[in-house]
């Protein structure tokens, strides 16, 4: 259950949760091919990293917010 009256201490931790949103938008910066790593064009490491910060971000936003633990 969401807490109404959390702390903002712990709400600012939220904003953290932009910045998987926001990482994979600007295409243009990852749409090529180079630099490769081990055969791979960067545009797939780049989504990869994405997908991989997504869930270190959460994870770790989750576990700064979560209620009396």
């Amino acid at each position: 259950m969401p807490e109404f009256g959390a702390r903002p201490a712990r709400r600012g931790w939220r904003w953290l949760l932009l910045v998987p949103i926001l990482a994979p938008l600007p295409v243009g910066l990852y749409n090529r091919l180079e630099p490769q790593l081990w055969g791979i064009p960067f545009f797939y490491w780049y989504q990869v990293g994405c997908a991989v910060l997504a869930m270190s971000v959460t994870t770790f936003v989750h576990r700064m917010t979560r209620a009396g633990r």
